[in-house]
């Protein structure tokens, strides 16, 4: 008998590096750990100052066959319209890439279009996924990985991201060598866009709301098969060690600790085409009403957004404006080394920690910033008129009905409104973010442990 489980970590990208390999889930040494991967030497070194990895093994080229290109197409766009039509929310649509380069893409993303008019109900959406589960497997890469997966011989394999392209056969190959497969769905926003591909054993998700959307969406998923560990993501917060001293913290920063500071936390080109002019309202908004001499902004952009749409807005209030960037690897030439490095979750949690505020356009890290306790504002006005892109379709995607009560953060409507609501929430911040978050999350500083007792079962 074996004293220790052999896992495999699926790491398709650097994505789940933060949340699954620089938490507490796998540092005791509880188990042995390989890792199934495509990085760099540099990264694997990254990982491996902070986890003991026994054996590192590298995903074989996988080149996407037409085939099973339209079928997995084709079954995302058939289920994003199932689920328009079951959940009545047509925002569900806008997660499907419409933009496409070369006139092959246009012509074949034309006729997933077309085909999906025969597939409407979802014993069809099913048919489709046998086929695509065959496709998979009839491909050089499933081979590679079966011959890979019987020398490896792994009692279970854990992947760090439900979406990545190269899972699904991966899983397959695992499933028909009697493998025990697990995966974690990343985000609490991720179920309701159809980008679950992969067929696991187990599905590790964050609260008993996405266990019910889990099934919502995937009823062939049994309930026994869904896991409700919670994402380790937010006990950082609870870990002294991640928060950064204030006076380091605001000399390193060149912060004044006079002033109240306002983090403004951009999102990614696609959610938030102009947030630069978001940025902008918000720092004339505070010199106007004479507060830039009594408040700092911190710009955080979205770590995936390395472009320099915000350079104008960063050049016209130089002293108003504090960028720190993310302290993130990124290769441009490598997708799979696009990861936070460790110092990145220090910088994060001391921001949540010292900002008096947080402002964004529906992000996510109203949650982060509600560990301790701090206000977010959502931006909820147009900056620019556009006919293709407005802030009631974001605020009207699915995972924000989750929301309890409007109240959960302030809303800014307008943009005279903005000194007014900063004021109000820093000087009488309220606390309702925490009844949103106790929906989406749950373990939040038990997640780790939740996820070994179900590993080790």
């Amino acid at each position: 008998m074996k004293d220790k489980k052999e896992i495999l970590l699926l790491v398709p990208d650097g994505t789940g590096i933060k949340n699954y390999l620089f938490s507490n889930v796998f540092k005791d040494s509880w188990a042995f750990l390989s890792i199934f991967h495509n990085f760099d030497e540099e990264t694997l070194g990254h990982i491996g100052s902070h986890l003991k990895i026994e054996n590192s093994i590298e995903i074989p080229e996988y080149r996407e066959g037409v085939k099973e290109k339209f079928l997995r197409e084709l079954i995302h766009l058939t289920r994003l319209k199932f689920n328009v039509r079951s959940q009545n929310n047509p925002t569900i649509l806008a997660f499907r890439k419409r933009s496409h380069k070369s006139k092959k893409l246009k012509l074949f993303h034309a006729f997933v279009s077309f085909c999906s008019i025969f597939y409407r109900t979802y014993s069809s959406i099913l048919r489709l996924e046998k086929k695509y589960d065959a496709a998979i497997r009839q491909t050089q890469f499933y081979q590679n990985v079966v011959e890979i997966l019987s020398g490896a011989k792994p009692d279970i394999i854990f992947c760090t991201h439900q979406r990545a392209l190269k899972a699904p056969p991966i899983f397959a190959a695992a499933c028909d060598l009697g493998i025990t497969t697990t995966t974690v769905i990343y985000s609490w926003d991720n179920l309701p866009k159809a980008r679950l591909a992969l067929k696991a054993d187990t599905y590790f998700v964050w609260s008993r709301h996405m266990k019910s959307e889990l099934s919502k969406f995937y009823p062939e998923i049994t309930e026994e098969q869904i896991k409700v560990t919670g994402t380790p993501q937010f006990e950082f917060y609870y870990q002294e060690e991640n928060v950064i001293p204030k006076s380091e913290f605001f000399s390193k920063y060149e912060l004044d600790p006079g002033k109240k500071l306002i983090c403004f936390s951009g999102d990614d080109i696609k959610t938030s085409p102009y947030d630069p002019h978001y940025l902008n309202d918000i720092a004339e908004g505070l010199q106007q009403a004479g507060m830039h001499d009594s408040y700092q902004i911190i710009f955080r952009r979205c770590p995936a957004d390395i472009s320099e749409r915000y350079d104008w807005v960063l050049k016209k209030f130089p002293d108003l404006i504090v960028d720190i960037p993310p302290l993130w690897n990124f290769n441009r030439d490598i997708w799979t080394a696009v990861y936070p490095l460790y110092e990145d979750i220090k910088l994060l949690v001391s921001l949540a920690k010292y900002c008096d505020v947080v402002i964004n356009l529906g992000s996510t890290m109203a949650f982060d910033f509600g560990m301790f306790h701090k206000p977010c504002i959502y931006i909820n006005y147009d900056t620019i008129p556009d006919k293709n892109w407005s802030v009631k379709t974001v605020y009207n995607y699915q995972h924000f009905r989750t929301m309890p009560s409007k109240k959960a953060v302030y809303w800014l409507n307008k943009k005279e409104d903005i000194s007014a609501v900063i004021k109000n929430s820093i000087e009488e911040p309220h606390t309702e973010i925490r009844d949103w978050f106790e929906v989406v999350v749950n373990h939040e500083q038990s997640a780790s442990l939740k996820i070994i007792k179900e590993l080790l079962e």
